[in-house]
């Protein structure tokens, strides 16, 4: 009976654990519809009421509308105002809502974006938090390379990387990686560990002083 009832609960969370992502994944699309719905509802009823277009067609056209309007502020960010209106936005939004810069990070990541640029300009590394006769390591970005050889390193946290803690390690602590780019580890790491495959694919470079 013991066995039983393991197996018939083993059995059932490995359901669960298919269902949930699944769940989430259809609960967000259809969030995301709806937004998009009520954003261009209002422009569909203009249409429809001032054209000869059916709602349908309304829905289409609002859709396309919106996405021109991605199209222009992308291209207005570009510029050198338009950076610094997004940046002042940023800063506002941050003071304002501390969560917001690690949800933009977050979501940035996950689209392949830029992300944390200061990360972005560091290299990967397996950080040996212990020394290396412990064999633990973490995934790590170097942020600082100092003047006596020893290092900064950025260890990010699962499954968010824009939190993390910051270790300054001697030389023979750090194992570089130069065959892994920065947003393939923070993909890593976003997936809680998941195609960490990537770090051992290619025999790592060891930093020599």
């Amino acid at each position: 009976m013991k066995r039983l009832r393991s197996f018939v609960s083993i059995t059932l969370i490995g359901g669960f654990m298919v269902i949930l992502p699944i769940a989430i994944f259809l609960w967000l699309v259809e969030w995301l519809l709806g937004a998009v719905r009520s954003i261009i509802q209002p422009l569909s009823h203009w249409l429809v009421a001032q054209t000869a277009f059916t709602e349908y067609m309304a829905d289409i056209v609002g859709v396309l509308l919106l996405l021109c309007s991605f199209f222009l502020i992308g291209l207005f960010i570009k510029t050198s105002v338009g950076e610094w209106v997004h940046d002042q936005l940023d800063a506002w939004l941050t003071r304002l809502a501390p969560g917001y810069k690690t949800i933009r990070e977050v979501v940035s990541q996950l689209l392949g974006g830029e992300g944390n640029t200061s990360l972005l300009k560091g290299e990967v590394c397996r950080a040996y938090l212990m020394g290396r006769a412990a064999g633990v390591s973490v995934t790590a970005i170097v942020t600082a390379k100092h003047a006596n050889g020893d290092f900064t390193v950025y260890v990010p946290t699962a499954p968010i990387p824009t939190s993390g803690f910051v270790y300054h390690l001697s030389a023979e602590c750090v194992e570089m990686l130069p065959h892994v780019g920065v947003q393939e580890a923070m993909r890593t790491v976003i997936a809680c560990g998941s195609g960490s495959q990537i770090i051992s694919e290619i025999p790592p470079k060891i930093h020599s002083l």
